[in-house]
Formats: C-alpha cells, structure tokens, sequence
C-alpha cells in the first residue's frame, strides 16, 4: 500500500538552503556544470556545512522523535543523482533523517512540490520560489545569513501579516492611498475576515500540531510580527480567530524595526514579503522573502 503523507507537515528544500554551497555554487558560475561536476564527485566525502534553512529542519524532524509522524522533509534538488551523492552523504552525517529526494539534473525541481504535496517549499533560487507561489503553493526565497542556529529544542516560526499570513488586499490600499486610508479602511472591516494568504494552510499545519498537546508542553511556537498598530490590530486577531487558528505571539511594530523583535523571539526562521524587512531580519534570524503581492510587483 503506498505510504501517504495526508496527516504531515511536508516541506520541500532545495539543497543550497539546506547546506552551505557557496563554494561549488562559485564553481559553477564561474566554470560551469561540468567544472561543477567534477568538484562535487571530488569532494563528495567532505561533509557539507550546514544551511540557512538547516537548523529548520533539524527541528522539523525532531517533531517525529516521540513516535508519532509530524512532518516530512523533503529534498528537490537541481543535481543530478551522481553529483547529489555528496548531499546524502552530509545528510548521513548529520542523521538529519531526510530520506526522499528528487534530483532534476539541471531543469527546474519546483515542479516536485506538487508531487510531494508539500506545505511549504523553501529554496535559494527566487525564479523557482517565484513559480511556486504562482501556482498556489507556499514558498520563499531563503537569503544568505550568518546567524547562528537557535539551540533550543521548540520549533519557533514567525511569520509577517499582510501578503503572507493574509491576502495583500489591505497592504494594497496602504501603498495606493497611503496610512490614513488604510486605518480607516481597516476600521470598516474590523468585523470581516481578511482573505488568506499563500502561508495560511502552513500556520494551519502547524496547529494541527499543536493542537495535540498542552500549550506548556507544545513542540512549536508560533508568532506574527507586523508593521501593524492600532486601530488596524483588530481586523488580524478577527480574522485568526474566524480561522479557529492559533499565534502564540503578535507584536504590532508600527513600523519599528523587525530584526531585534525576532531575534528576542529566537525564531527558527522568519516570513516577510518586503525585501527591506527581510534585508533587516536576516542579520538576527534566518529569514525567508515571499514574493508576493503588490510590495513584489514590477
């Protein structure tokens, strides 16, 4: 019977945002995939240091430690499956515990997500990213970052409102028609759900899983940090609740600075659509740009 991943939280990574590939990246911009090739066949028994997205995963696999299957994660990957050998080797290594892959040899991987059925699909090429959401999936670009990983054992996932968690509807009439209209537009609808946006059916994910435990004991946290202040605070907590959908934590910023908040929050890693707040974030957390809505349009 085949294994069915209708109960998981499954999430596709490329390979540059799961290991550090800067070096055989370099090789193959600079010489092209033959040279590339050759360095990954010749090195493929030095382990690979880990990624931006690695500590993400790690942790997403810890989810299944007690018995029950939480999550999967999967890599697609634009090596073939000769030069990906030296990815399952540091995989191996790591015990990360990743034992589905696709390698495209070359084309475009994004086109497994679906086959996956994947949540979420995180990957260092924005082309790809770009394809995925268009075809309704949750997707980012993850940015190159030096922060360290969070050494604690809970999940910590934070994620920004509009055009992410939300539709980008309400973002649109700030950027048309500037902040006054979109506070008293936000006051209108203060009763009416905002539309969901591309990372609504991972936050629902996640609390699925939370759902089956204690809040004290609960393996993952969630959290919204958004350039929102009141009045427009109250449209958000409607909507979550109208979605029966849980955030641990919300901090409305009003246009503060989001790096030092997460970085207080100890996210795992963060969603934004804006490239300046994920230009921001990234120096404190592992960061995620979501090309989507108006803020990302020509």
């Amino acid at each position: 019977m085949p294994v069915s991943f209708d109960d998981r939280l499954v999430v596709a990574i490329s390979s540059r945002a799961l290991f550090n590939l800067e070096e055989s990246h370099r090789v193959f911009e600079e010489q092209g995939v033959d040279a590339y090739c050759r360095y990954q066949i010749e090195h493929e028994n030095e382990v690979l240091e880990p990624g931006v997205a690695f500590g993400l995963a790690k942790k997403l696999l810890a989810l299944n430690s007690d018995g029950r299957a939480w999550a999967e994660v999967v890599l697609i990957s634009r090596n073939s499956a000769d030069t990906g050998l030296r990815i399952f080797n540091s995989m191996q290594h790591y015990d990360l515990g990743i034992t589905r892959a696709a390698f495209s040899g070359g084309e475009s991987p994004y086109r497994y997500v679906s086959s996956f059925n994947a949540h979420l699909y995180l990957s260092a090429d924005p082309r790809d990213v770009g394809r995925a959401l268009a075809d309704g999936f949750a997707a980012a670009t993850i940015l190159p970052s030096h922060v360290g990983m969070n050494t604690g054992d809970q999940l910590r996932i934070a994620f920004d409102g509009d055009a992410v968690v939300f539709g980008d509807d309400a973002e649109r009439v700030f950027q048309q028609h500037g902040l006054n209209a979109f506070a008293a537009s936000e006051r209108a609808a203060a009763d009416t759900p905002l539309p969901g946006g591309p990372f609504k059916n991972v936050l629902a994910a996640l609390q699925r899983i939370q759902s089956a435990y204690p809040p004290e004991r609960a393996p993952i946290r969630t959290a919204l940090f958004t350039a929102r202040s009141a009045p427009a605070h109250e449209r958000v907590i409607r909507t979550l609740r109208a979605w029966q959908i849980r955030i641990d934590e919300a901090v409305f910023l009003g246009g503060l600075d989001k790096g030092q908040f997460l970085k207080s929050f100890g996210a795992d890693i963060f969603f934004d659509d804006q490239q300046g707040h994920c230009d921001s974030a990234r120096q404190h957390v592992p960061t995620g740009h979501v090309p989507h809505g108006i803020a990302n349009e020509s």
